[in-house]
């Protein structure tokens, strides 16, 4: 009697990476579901047991400016070029915290969920996505209440200048979370082997800060050092934040390419070293 064979369709087939660039970006959007959850929990659970909850993320970015206005602007009197030093900082302290938030969160992926990670399969990429994600969020929040302490300068006749560089935020908040994300990727994917990086991240988080005019103008840099400090592709994007804002800061359409190419050919290596590293990473962890 012959044997029949029935072919089986399988709703889904978990193949190994084919090729350094076999992303399988399309996962990320099967799975979603999966991506909400995670943007859930890691907004909630931060301050879930805490008095205040949410207000921390107002809380922290005020202490923060206070402590730099009193510091960096009535002890070392740092220049803001003619800007109010609280508005000026707490611009400075906006922009970066989401940053700084989305690299410290991505960079212990692995470290952090290797429990879930051994146990069962769904694609990595989706954690550090939700953590850039779940920022944007407390970033929303962050905004709000530079808007309002803004308006409020701007109100009372101090000279600040909104222009049309305001429309390019959208893109700066882009290249943020993708310069995060990327820089955050890296950072985990090398931690599986060496542990001393997880040290290092908070520690030079803070030193990459200075190096990247949160605390004071560009213009108080001398010219011909100015390049340097430019190649920092987030000093750009401080700049232009800053110029939008306040009509004050440098603005130029190439360095502002040179930060986008930059965060393009980081994301990309970025992602390329997760996929890799995560073939066999249970393995180091």
């Amino acid at each position: 009697m012959a044997l029949e064979i029935k072919e089986e369709n399988w709703d889904l087939v978990i193949e190994p990476p084919k090729g350094w660039f076999a992303l399988h970006l399309r996962d990320l959007w099967k799975y979603r579901d999966l991506v909400a959850l995670f943007v859930r929990r890691d907004f909630v659970a931060v301050y879930k047991q805490t008095i205040l909850g949410p207000l921390w993320h107002l809380i922290q970015p005020l202490l923060t400016t206070l402590m730099f206005t009193v510091v960096f602007g009535q002890i070392a009197k740092l220049p803001t070029d003619n800007v109010p030093k609280f508005v000026f900082y707490m611009a400075g302290t906006t922009i970066w915290n989401y940053f700084a938030l989305c690299l410290t969160r991505t960079s212990n992926t692995f470290i952090v969920n290797a429990p879930i990670f051994g146990k069962v399969y769904f694609p990595r990429m989706t954690v550090p996505v939700s953590v850039v994600i779940s920022q944007l969020i407390a970033f929303a929040i962050q905004f709000s209440f530079f808007l309002a302490i803004y308006v409020l300068f701007w109100a009372r006749g101090a000279p600040i200048k909104p222009n049309w560089a305001i429309c390019l935020l959208p893109l700066l908040l882009l290249m943020m979370a993708g310069l995060g994300l990327g820089f955050g990727i890296i950072i985990s994917s090398m931690t599986t082997k060496y542990r001393d990086l997880q040290v290092l991240v908070a520690f030079g988080v803070q030193l990459w800060m200075y190096a990247s005019g949160v605390i004071y103008p560009l213009s108080l840099i001398p010219e011909q050092y100015r390049w340097i400090i430019m190649l920092n592709p987030l000093t750009t994007i401080i700049e232009t934040f800053r110029y939008a804002f306040f009509g004050q800061g440098l603005f130029s359409w190439v360095y502002l390419a040179y930060s986008a190419g930059f965060t393009v050919v980081l994301l990309l290596a970025g992602m390329v070293l997760f996929n890799r590293v995560e073939r066999t990473f249970m393995d180091t962890v």
